[in-house]
């Protein structure tokens, strides 16, 4: 926008602590001090108090612990309201939780803004970076905006009526054990109420970005959504940016060096996207799909596009029009795992010690034995796209020679490369595959498709791919076919969250999930975007167990699908208001894949399979 009114702090004789005579808040809709906080404007069992700035100032010099009386939902000036959901206990303890709220006819956002599932996540994602900016610089706030993918969080929600709820960690002020109740005055009455008339009002924000926001990440899901009928697993944008800064730095590189995606003559489709409209770019086949080149020309970036391309992205990220399948599950081999119940017989069979491998459990796997349960795991979720490095992938799995084959008898190796099963994967199961391989040509002869990348660019080269394969090797299949999974029931009794009578729900950065008693260690579980994403897979365990979703009898695949449908992309909130019944925390909703992942990895967990006395848990 152009021009603007000025915001209401920006205008004389106004002053901050004068309640209003009237309030927004307190019909319908609107927030009630001791009732459930798990959904948005949900209709209140008490209206909103005021002369919260007065009680703020009475407590100065209180004890600490008096900040507990103030719990519940308060009237500011000007409009929104505050709620304070959970104080701390002492000064040194986790930061309070507070929900401001904002009502629709005050953040004022035309209605197509908030028309659409798509569209409120986008919103509030916007509206969080706003907020973000606006506390820079105060220490006591702490708000989640996140990075470089727009999730649906937590920390900010626009409701179906165009509120909007915004969620932060407020460290309350003391000195010592005492309450400061001037600064708390100027936290909760001066800074929240100019941090949404600056950051959550429409009338205050720019009105080109916010529809940038939106038509990139809408255009970002209708792509995604297209790709099934177009019978592609995957699509990179002309231009896009694949690189980024560094492995701890997001953002997209920059500089002469970085070279922009072609998409190769072979592969290149047009899409018709809502806002972008004809978009030109590389569609990934179903099937197999190989990715070669020389050590260190692009085939790793690339398939890190397609590994994140499950996430929508913030406009500049060079990644906006980089989808894959939402059923995409990147594997890996994962030394030391727990694996219980699963039916690896189709890659590992005759085990030294005698293990049934149609049925295997261990606590330490190897290697192989991880990416096979891995893989058949990802396919109990649900998985319709596999992505694979050879960089990370158990070379005994992949591949077996035809010098290795004469050297060593099948009868003496129990595992089956997976280069003899990936096309039935596909083939009678759906599940499409791409892998990068630079050290075995074997796959050459398995793969639907073949592209090359060459100092960034890539090439189809499969015609050329297929008269190399066609000399022979004198390499021979050892199976011709994947059987499929054996679905499994988790038994709930061993999923428990609960320590000394409270739900321990802890994420440690990306890798390391606390569950209860349990440490859930999700390095391999590569595609988890962000720490509030672990907090978010602890919260779905716990909705798992908690809805009965999981009751011994049901299957894995069929609790997920329940999950799915309340806190999956298509939710009426986007999933956030069953996982905040869980616990109001900062989170970001996550999938069905990593949520699977991580409950496969508890150790402790049982699993009950078709056949068992006594299945159905009591």
């Amino acid at each position: 926008m152009s021009t603007r009114a000025p915001a209401r702090d920006e205008q004389p004789g106004k002053d901050p602590h004068v309640q209003r005579s009237t309030h927004r808040r307190g019909g319908p809709g609107g927030p009630g001090r001791g009732g459930h906080r798990d959904r948005a404007g949900e209709q209140p069992r008490r209206g909103p108090r005021r002369g919260f700035a007065e009680e703020l100032a009475s407590l100065d010099g209180a004890q600490y612990g008096r900040y507990k009386g103030l719990t519940g939902v308060w009237e500011l000036p000007e409009g929104p309201a505050v709620e304070l959901v959970r104080a701390q206990s002492d000064p040194y303890a986790p930061p309070a939780r507070v929900a401001l709220r904002v009502p629709a006819e005050l953040a004022g956002f035309p209605e197509e803004a908030y028309a659409t599932p798509v569209r409120r996540r986008a919103l509030a994602a916007f509206l969080v970076r706003r907020v973000a900016a606006a506390v820079k610089g105060e220490r006591a706030v702490r708000v989640d905006a996140g990075g470089q993918e727009v999730l649906a969080r937590s920390s900010c929600e626009v409701t179906t009526e165009g509120a909007v709820v915004l969620r932060l960690g407020v460290a309350l002020p003391g000195r010592g054990r005492r309450i400061d109740g001037y600064e708390a005055r100027r936290l909760f009455c001066e800074l929240l109420p100019r941090v949404a008339r600056r950051a959550l009002e429409y009338e205050a924000l720019d009105a080109g970005k916010v529809r940038t926001f939106l038509e990139t990440v809408e255009d970002s899901d209708a792509l995604r959504r297209l790709l099934p009928e177009r019978g592609l697993v995957a699509f990179v944008a002309d231009g896009a940016v694949l690189p980024r800064r560094s492995g701890v730095d997001d953002r997209p590189a920059q500089g002469s060096g970085v070279v922009p995606f072609s998409s190769p003559d072979g592969l290149r489709v047009s899409v018709e996207l809502p806002n972008a409209g004809e978009v030109t770019g590389m569609g990934v086949p179903e099937g197999v799909t190989l990715v070669v080149g020389g050590g260190f020309h692009g085939k790793s970036t690339l398939l890190r596009g397609l590994e994140t391309g499950i996430w929508d992205h913030v406009p500049g990220d060079g990644r906006e029009l980089v989808v894959s399948r939402a059923e995409t599950v990147k594997l890996r081999a994962e030394d030391g795992r727990r694996v219980e119940r699963v039916d690896v017989h189709a890659f590992v069979d005759r085990l030294p010690d005698g293990s049934d491998t149609s049925d295997f459990s261990t606590e330490n796997a190897s290697g192989s034995t991880s990416q096979a349960a891995s893989l058949c795991e990802a396919v109990e979720a649900g998985a319709k796209v596999l992505l694979i490095d050879e960089d990370t992938a158990a070379t005994n799995l992949m591949i077996r020679d035809a010098r290795m084959q004469a050297l060593v008898a099948k009868d003496r190796e129990p595992l089956t490369p997976l280069v003899d099963t990936v096309r039935s994967l596909h083939r009678d199961h759906g599940v499409s595959t791409v892998l990068v391989m630079g050290g075995s040509g074997d796959y050459l002869e398995v793969a639907d498709r073949v592209l090359m990348l060459d100092a960034y660019q890539p090439s189809d080269v499969t015609e050329r791919a297929r008269q190399v394969a066609a000399a022979p090797t004198g390499r021979h299949a050892e199976a011709d076919s994947f059987p499929g999974v054996v679905h499994r029931s988790p038994d709930p009794r061993s999923l428990d969250a609960t320590v000394r009578g409270k739900s321990r729900i802890k994420a440690r950065g990306e890798d390391v999930l606390t569950f209860g008693d349990h440490e859930v260690d999700l390095r391999a579980v590569e595609q988890l975007a962000d720490p509030r994403q672990v907090t978010g897979v602890g919260l779905a365990l716990e909705l798992l167990v908690r809805r009965g979703w999981l009751d011994g009898d049901r299957t894995l695949s069929e609790a997920l699908d329940r999950l799915a449908e309340e806190v999956g992309p298509d939710a009426g909130d986007s999933g956030l208001g069953p996982l905040l019944g869980v616990r109001d925390e900062d989170f970001a909703v996550p999938r069905r894949f990593e949520t699977a992942a991580a409950l496969n990895r508890v150790r402790g967990l049982r699993m009950l399979r078709p056949g068992d006395a006594g299945r159905t848990a009591r």
